[in-house]
């Protein structure tokens, strides 16, 4: 055997040993930073969608019933995110970057972080999708497109 067989095997050793093994390195969280009694329905204009293997994130500003930004006591637009799940999993439910471009208006119902932070994990109720402006009467399933409903 050579001496990288043998480490590489003395790695695998070590890693058993301490409870893990080689394909563990994506090591995932607990939802119980979540809020899961609480729900809230937000609508605003998606900034920015990052795709992941465990997680995708939707982060937006939101927006008033008039479409208008909604600014925080900095002045600044007040944003929030969502967490989903794996990339291609909700990809397959048509939540995709090429299906969801940067200004798209999005409500989302989420349970948030325990903390107050701004930022929550997808609940029963979806991602409405509603296009580049507000439609008359708000963001909702009636006026928009309905995305992964169900979050179980």
């Amino acid at each position: 055997m050579t001496r990288i067989g043998k480490l590489a095997g003395a790695a695998l050793i070590g890693a058993v040993a301490l409870g893990g093994t080689p394909e563990r390195g994506d090591a995932h969280h607990s939802f119980a930073m979540y809020d899961r009694g609480k729900t809230e329905t937000l609508t605003g204009r998606l900034t920015r969608f990052i795709p992941g293997a465990n997680h995708a994130q939707l982060h937006f500003e939101l927006i008033d019933a008039d479409g208008e930004p909604v600014l925080g006591d900095d002045g600044e637009p007040v944003t929030w995110g969502v967490e989903t799940g794996p990339a291609a999993r909700i990809a397959r439910q048509g939540v995709t970057v090429a299906a969801f471009p940067i200004g798209t208006i999005i409500t989302v119902s989420l349970n948030p972080l325990r903390d107050g932070r701004p930022f929550g994990v997808l609940a029963d109720g979806g991602i409405v999708k509603c296009g580049t402006e507000l439609p008359e009467g708000g963001c909702t399933p009636e006026t928009g497109e309905l995305f992964m409903p169900s979050n179980n």
